[in-house]
């Protein structure tokens, strides 16, 4: 259907030059997958359905200058999006729903499943969810006596640099969830995952107050562009 739509010219004029890149770069996404092509043509792909009539490599090219990668171009605020030129409301919904349905994609991997013994699936669900916002949100992964996701809330949302937590706030949850143990995760904007001590001791408070109630923290994570840091992996807990 796309590639007929795209492909529809008046009749006597001659077909646009990007028509020919377009049956391409699909044909090579069709044969190797996503993985095969590098960020900017990926985000063509996504960008033919927004723009079916125009060359949208240098679009594309200019989204992944701007942002930086093709997932923070899918993680950008939606103004922001909007502000490239090219870039309408309708492109950048289209965008915005990918990321949306990406984030959709990761957390399906974690619902119903042991956590514990499907870390990786967290932290992809955790990046998905968290690694490219500018601002900083305290999330909290409530685990039932199986370690299994009761639910995942965002318990705060705060500046670019300081999310205000409250460790009796953090317990009073888990007890109406029923939930035995946590999972703490927040994002540092900044891009670097490393602990601060305000990080340390916010989190050795959130453990001081959950141990004489039986819930335990399984971990602290912090997500960051570059990578992401454990607390139990660096010994902190």
């Amino acid at each position: 259907m796309g590639k007929a739509r795209d492909s529809q010219v008046p009749a006597g004029e001659n077909p646009p030059h990007f028509l020919g890149h377009r049956d391409r770069l699909r044909q090579r996404f069709m044969e190797a997958g996503g993985e095969s092509i590098p960020d900017y043509e990926l985000l063509e792909l996504l960008l033919y359905r927004s723009i079916p009539r125009r060359d949208v490599k240098p679009l594309a090219k200019e989204l992944i200058a701007r942002f930086g990668s093709f997932a923070e171009t899918l993680g950008a605020k939606l103004d922001r999006l909007m502000e490239v030129p090219g870039v309408g409301e309708a492109t950048a919904l289209d965008i915005k729903i990918v990321e949306a349905a990406g984030r959709r994609l990761a957390r399906g991997a974690v619902q119903k499943r042991q956590l514990l013994g499907s870390w990786k699936d967290v932290i992809d669900y955790c990046r998905a969810a968290m690694a490219f916002s500018d601002r900083e949100e305290f999330r909290l992964l409530f685990l039932d006596k199986r370690n299994f996701l009761i639910c995942d809330e965002v318990q705060g949302v705060g500046t670019v640099d300081h999310t205000p937590v409250y460790p009796r706030e953090v317990v009073r949850r888990a007890l109406e969830l029923g939930a035995t143990a946590l999972i703490l995760v927040h994002n540092h904007p900044s891009g670097d995952p490393a602990p601060s001590s305000a990080d340390i001791k916010v989190t050795h408070d959130i453990i001081s107050i959950c141990k004489p109630m039986g819930i335990e923290v399984h971990d602290h994570l912090i997500i960051g562009r570059q990578g992401h840091a454990s607390f139990k992996g660096l010994k902190l807990i």
